[in-house]
């Protein structure tokens, strides 16, 4: 594989590079207008446009991907996360076109890309999932019989979704009909999928996913399980490995399933399998996400493992160089999403120009970013500016690390994410790894970072004051008895 063009943009396109660079491949960047001048295209080897800023007329237009592969004599597509990343259809135009789709078969991607489909997969391996109906509801009278059986509060999800969307929870017999029909409306509009099924909701859960990596020659292992608990609207914000909360028998019986679950669909290339368990550290199998997670970094500083490399080199055929046992935890590793979205205001996005942008650094951090002081965020695409990361020989030294780290990374210009990482990892339940899902909805609110902004600023002032009054006494001049000077405030 000589050439490989990165079908994304921002951070991930620029940290993919990184490693094609480093591999001795030469990259191709692809941009829209208003990624013209942005550090990945700088970056590649070689740049090409694909239209207006809207994604739907630039990273989305696959078939002018592929004919700019193939005119530039490409010989793999990387699509990193989000956009086309997981397009069954989009890869197998990009395998028809003979080019190499850096990702798993879209046979595979068609199955676990659909949760009724998954479950259908694994159910064969005998891998928990939260009771329910696993396939999509066509008799409403049935379902509710069924959630009787199951008990409420359940939970009304669409097949197609994530993010939260087309997604309801019930409480109650009374309001089934009506959120049903919520949900099936919210999925098509969002997937073009109307189809939903329904299990149990579990209320106080952990969402814990695995690291994957399968190879074209049967192989597969597990890169250990990333703690994704603390979210937002069912986005996460802060991830880490390992889990605080996971014992080393459970960590086994967890990594064991999600390669079963990688298996029961003849996976290849990287993945994560996600799971949700409940108080009672029972774990339920949640859905796989057939691509590179954004939360990949945490897992390569505790393994050692370059996840892109890896992803290149199952796409050349290469078996894994390693086995399950060559991977060893490494330490405790911390990511923290620097989102531009003010905590202050439900965290809406915060459009706005970088007017300062100064990183952190040090041993043990590592930033993943696509912007420049100078650079304004765009309405069109997702608000993250960078990923904050850091590994530490302990948790708890990870958590000092990321403390410091946020302090030292200035941005003005936008509202960022910043002061909800301090407020998360300085609080008592993140620290002591008792928390689940429910982290924002119990602890906190907008009033608590006003409060210890208006703390810290009392704070300020007072140093500042203190300041001011000792460079007074150490200008003002010295009484001596050998002289007759008196002092003088200027």
């Amino acid at each position: 594989m000589n050439k490989i063009l990165v079908a994304n943009r921002g951070e991930i396109a620029l940290r993919i590079m990184r490693t094609i660079r480093k591999m001795g491949i030469l990259s191709v960047a692809v941009y829209s207008d208003v990624d013209r001048n942005s550090p990945h295209v700088l970056f590649a080897d070689e740049a090409v446009y694909l239209g207006a800023a809207p994604s739907s007329e630039s990273y989305l237009n696959g078939d002018k991907i592929i004919a700019y592969s193939k005119e530039l004599g490409v010989d793999g597509i990387h699509p990193g996360y989000g956009f086309l990343s997981e397009n069954a259809d989009f890869a197998q135009k990009v395998e028809d076109a003979g080019i190499t789709f850096i990702g798993p078969s879209p046979a595979a991607m068609r199955i676990m890309g659909s949760k009724l489909a998954a479950k259908e997969c694994v159910k064969k391996y005998n891998i928990p999932m939260v009771p329910g109906i696993d396939k999509a509801i066509d008799d409403i009278d049935h379902a509710k019989e069924t959630a009787r059986q199951i008990g409420y509060p359940i939970l009304i999800k669409a097949s197609a979704g994530g993010g939260g969307k087309g997604m309801r929870v019930v409480e109650n017999e009374a309001d089934f009909e009506e959120q049903m029909h919520r949900a099936v409306s919210e999925a098509t509009a969002s997937f073009g999928d109307g189809s939903v099924f329904i299990e149990k909701y579990v209320s106080s859960p952990r969402h814990i996913e695995v690291q994957v990596v399968a190879d074209k020659h049967g192989n597969i292992i597990h890169g250990f399980e990333r703690e994704c608990s603390i979210q937002r609207r069912y986005q996460k914000v802060i991830e880490e490995t390992p889990s605080a909360f996971i014992t080393p028998e459970l960590r086994e019986q967890i990594g064991d399933a999600a390669v079963m679950v990688a298996k029961s669909c003849n996976y290849t290339s990287t993945g994560t399998v996600e799971f949700l368990m409940d108080d009672q550290m029972n774990f339920y199998f949640l859905e796989m996400n057939t691509r590179l997670q954004v939360e990949h970094a945490v897992s390569e500083m505790i393994t050692g493992l370059d996840l892109v490399e890896e992803q290149i080199k199952i796409a050349r055929g290469e078996k894994l160089s390693f086995c399950q046992e060559d991977l060893v935890l490494n330490g405790h590793a911390i990511e923290l999403r620097v989102c531009a979205e003010d905590p202050l205001n439900n965290f809406l996005p915060s459009i706005g120009t970088l007017t300062k942008y100064e990183k952190p650094s040090g041993e043990g951090i590592r930033i993943d970013d696509g912007y420049e002081e100078g650079m304004s965020i765009s309405i069109y695409y997702d608000p993250m500016i960078a990923k904050l990361v850091v590994h530490g020989k302990t948790r708890t030294e990870a958590i000092q690390k990321m403390v410091q780290a946020i302090k030292d990374y200035k941005i003005e210009g936008v509202a960022t994410t910043l002061p909800f990482g301090t407020f998360v990892f300085e609080h008592e339940a993140f620290f002591s790894g008792n928390f689940d899902t429910n982290f924002v909805k119990k602890y906190y609110t907008p009033a608590k970072i006003k409060e210890k902004q208006k703390a810290n600023a009392a704070i300020a002032a007072m140093v500042g004051l203190k300041y001011w009054m000792d460079k007074q006494t150490i200008t003002q001049p010295v009484e001596h008895k050998s002289t007759s000077w008196k002092r003088r405030l200027a």
